[in-house]
């Protein structure tokens, strides 16, 4: 029996989410409102070939297939799906499955979950210098260990707290 903390496989087993199906999905809403959004907002490269790949999955769009049962005949039209990375229908499980691999590489201690928070000005530039930033937050935050330290020390968190 494991004392340690209980994973997340272990919690959804023990207590599993049931929602039923939901009322939309994202490709409805992109669908309905999306060109309405990109009208008004600036998407980059990566986030309008997300939205679009969204919007096209498991549509006529991107083609299908018609499978038959050998034995009754009975045939389904099934869409193939955009296989991006970021569609919640063709990755979600996926999604999970990842998870819940890196969750079996963690060591059996308590984590703290830090988040650093940027002024709103650097955000339009953040957004396409992504790599950069974050080598830039990670190399900053390596060299605060006392700043870490203290933030992991204390459970609650601090509002504010500035690199």
């Amino acid at each position: 029996m494991n004392n340690g903390p209980a994973t997340s496989y272990e919690i959804a087993r023990e207590f599993p989410l049931d929602f039923g199906e939901p009322r939309f999905e994202v490709a409805d809403v992109f669908r309905e409102y999306g060109d309405d959004y990109r009208a008004t907002h600036t998407l980059s490269p990566e986030q309008s070939k997300a939205m679009t790949a969204i919007e096209k999955c498991r549509t006529t769009a991107l083609g299908g297939h018609v499978d038959q049962c050998d034995h009754c005949g009975h045939t389904e039209i099934s869409y193939n799906s955009c296989r991006n990375r970021n569609c919640p229908k063709c990755r979600g499980s996926q999604r999970t499955a990842w998870v819940d691999a890196r969750e079996l590489e963690l060591l059996p201690i308590q984590y703290f979950h830090i988040v650093f928070t940027l002024p709103h000005v650097l955000i339009p530039l953040a957004r396409y210098n992504l790599q950069i930033l974050y080598g830039l937050l990670f190399k900053i935050a390596a060299e605060t260990p006392a700043l870490t330290h203290d933030l992991a020390r204390d459970v609650r968190p601090r509002r504010g707290t500035t690199l």
